[in-house]
């Protein structure tokens, strides 16, 4: 299931971004910003992704699955995030953990917010840190499109707030 949903973010993602990513360096030789992939194609991997992410939930308590689909809006807006938001990385980090109170309910039945928070907390924190780490490699094209980073947020200031983010 974690496969299948990480996939159908990355999905969402290069459909959301084809056009931005056809003019950045590091990502114009992706499948669907290069044309290798049509957008039909793209919608039908995120199908097949998503089935396989239901068919994995189906397996899981009702819990996991009010979760699994408390996750779905969070998986759409990340790659917009960075469109209306310095924070997209915070964004992404609060959809890509989600996957911590899934298997806390999995196990258990019911997700204690008070024994769960912290470790998704510290996922959001470990997220904001990679991400904004990869994002200076994209910042001249960042600025140039007119979207929004934390790399372009902190700037400078990059290392010792992520510093604070790791503490």
């Amino acid at each position: 299931g974690t496969v299948a949903s990480r996939t159908a973010g990355c999905v969402i993602n290069d459909i959301w971004d084809k056009d931005f990513d056809k003019q950045v360096e590091r990502t114009k030789h992706r499948p669907l910003a290069s044309g290798e992939l049509s957008l039909i194609q793209a919608f039908k991997l995120l199908g097949g992704s998503l089935s396989l992410s239901l068919l994995s939930m189906l397996s899981l308590n009702t819990e996991c699955w009010k979760i699994g689909v408390a996750a779905l809006p969070l998986m759409a807006i990340y790659p917009l995030s960075k469109r209306f938001t310095w924070w997209p990385q915070l964004v992404q980090g609060l959809a890509m953990n989600f996957g911590v109170f899934m298997g806390y309910a999995a196990v258990h039945g019911s997700v204690e917010f008070g024994k769960v928070l912290p470790l998704y907390s510290a996922g959001i924190c470990w997220t904001m840190v990679y991400d904004t780490i990869y994002g200076h490699q994209d910042k001249k094209y960042d600025e140039k499109l007119g979207l929004k980073s934390t790399s372009l947020l902190f700037g400078e200031r990059t290392k010792p707030i992520l510093y604070c983010f790791s503490v």
